[in-house]
């Protein structure tokens, strides 16, 4: 998917498997002294346009967090070095194995809040199986994509998602979702003023795939689980069964709040 979207887009596509014993200088880079001709820096893999990190909760906290620096568009190679991250076209997709915890170092809330939905691939349905299948008869389909947008078309639908209109009405309902997430009961950890952004973009996104220049409350109710369910943190639960519960809750807090006309 990730290479799929990459070539829809044109962009530059890179694949990082993540492991115990990764670095952040293999994200990143480094810088190496070279006597008299002074420091050179090479960059990592980050420096890339869509980037998937395999696996992510295989390497240590250390390296995961080295992700982190490039949301602001600013990576550090080296002592007091701070070079752009990456032009505007960069997007991450992030894997984590849910059957495999021996040897894992589980995402921090704060690392998770940093990302935009999350969801589960699970497995097709028979007839999408079907046409998987069929569609490898001739070698992997994905390796004749041809680019669908420019750069500049890209950019431009960027900004039209915030041109999309948001009522007030509509922000209230965002936020009394958000709030009944920090004061409910069985929660530890309630959604952060990040992720009530990220919600908001979000419904501006939804609402122009579907070709509307204003926002309705439908957009909000289909993103919340994606968009919220990942930030938020069940009391006296194992990580295995939060996932699941938190989904759950988000779902309790739809139907309980007010939906504006």
């Amino acid at each position: 998917m990730a290479k799929a979207i990459s070539k829809s887009l044109h962009c530059r596509f890179t694949r990082l498997q993540f492991t115990p014993d990764m670095l952040p200088s293999d994200i990143l880079g480094s810088s190496v002294y070279l006597g008299n001709l002074g420091i050179s820096s090479s960059q990592g893999p980050i420096f890339t346009n869509v980037l998937l990190a395999d696996e992510i909760n295989r390497t240590t906290p250390r390296t995961q967090s080295a992700l982190l620096e490039s949301d602001e568009r600013r990576t550090s190679l080296g002592r007091g070095s701070n070079v752009p991250a990456r032009n505007r076209r960069f997007f991450v997709l992030a894997t984590q194995n849910p059957h495999e915890y021996e040897g894992t170092y589980p995402l921090p809330e704060n690392q998770l809040d940093r990302f935009t939905i999350c969801t589960d691939i699970g497995y097709p349905d028979r007839a999408h199986e079907m046409q998987i299948l069929e569609s490898h008869r001739a070698g992997n389909m994905v390796d004749h994509l041809q680019p669908v947008l420019t750069t500049d078309q890209l950019r431009q639908l960027q900004s039209a998602a915030r041109d999309v209109a948001v009522h007030p009405s509509i922000n209230s309902y965002m936020l009394d979702i958000i709030a009944a997430t920090r004061a409910h009961e069985e929660l530890e950890l309630g959604v952060s003023t990040r992720g009530a952004i990220v919600l908001f973009r979000s419904v501006q996104c939804q609402a122009m795939l579907e070709h509307r220049k204003f926002a309705i409350p439908d957009d909000v109710k289909r993103l919340a689980v994606p968009v919220l369910a990942h930030r938020i943190v069940c009391r006296g639960l194992v990580r295995e069964g939060q996932r699941d519960r938190a989904r759950t809750i988000i779902r309790q807090i739809l139907q309980k709040t007010p939906v504006p006309a």
